[in-house]
């Protein structure tokens, strides 16, 4: 699409900023910015200031750097919550993927990825010193590495084990019931229940 044939340039800018939003073409973000367009001022506001909250207001969880208003997200600060348990996922997409299942009432932990020479990421460069600090200062008995199955997620997954094996606790993995490959937000909340209550320890394979 040839953004320069729309009749305006704050049109032709919008649909700009819309598109750089992941999976939006710049034909789905002109019929976006269309709608918008054509709906009362007090909606546009109301949208446009949620985001503007979003962004302002919330912020990242002391404990599991999950996405919270508060220091501690709405999870780490739940009494009903499993304190003895911790999912080490790689982002925040993972935790709603797996909070969807109602299969776990542990804790979580979000890496903020995962190890990826390629792409120049070291584990420096994700939250595993923050993670081994919770090991000191809190009741933890299991870690639970729920990765994505790539080679990239496997390479975490035992770095992480090195790391942690020395400490009194108990490490495992998710069951192969998702395949080799996949991204764990995109498998259906059955699979991945099933992969939780059975996961199996993990031997550093």
């Amino acid at each position: 699409m040839d953004l320069h044939q729309l009749p305006s340039k704050l049109l032709e800018k919008t649909v700009n900023e819309f598109s750089k939003l992941p999976g939006i073409g710049k034909k789905t973000a002109l019929r976006l910015v269309l709608h918008l367009l054509h709906q009362p001022n007090e909606d546009v506001e109301i949208f446009t200031g949620a985001i503007n909250e979003m962004k302002k207001n919330i912020k990242m969880c002391d404990k599991c750097h999950n996405i919270s208003e508060d220091e501690l997200c709405s999870i780490c600060s739940n009494p009903n919550r499993d304190n003895s348990l911790i999912c080490v996922v790689e982002s925040i997409k993972e935790i709603i993927a797996i909070e969807s299942t109602l299969q776990y009432k542990g804790l979580y932990h979000v890496l903020g990825g995962h190890i990826s020479p390629m792409e120049g990421v070291g584990p420096k460069d994700l939250n595993i010193d923050t993670l081994e600090n919770r090991l000191k200062t809190e009741p933890i008995s299991e870690i639970i590495l729920a990765l994505s199955t790539t080679m990239e997620g496997d390479t975490t997954n035992f770095y992480i084990y090195k790391r942690l094996s020395q400490n009194n606790i108990s490490i495992s993995t998710l069951a192969r019931g998702i395949s080799i490959g996949d991204e764990l937000e995109y498998t259906d909340e059955i699979t991945l229940g099933k992969s939780l209550i059975n996961r199996i320890p993990y031997k550093g394979r």
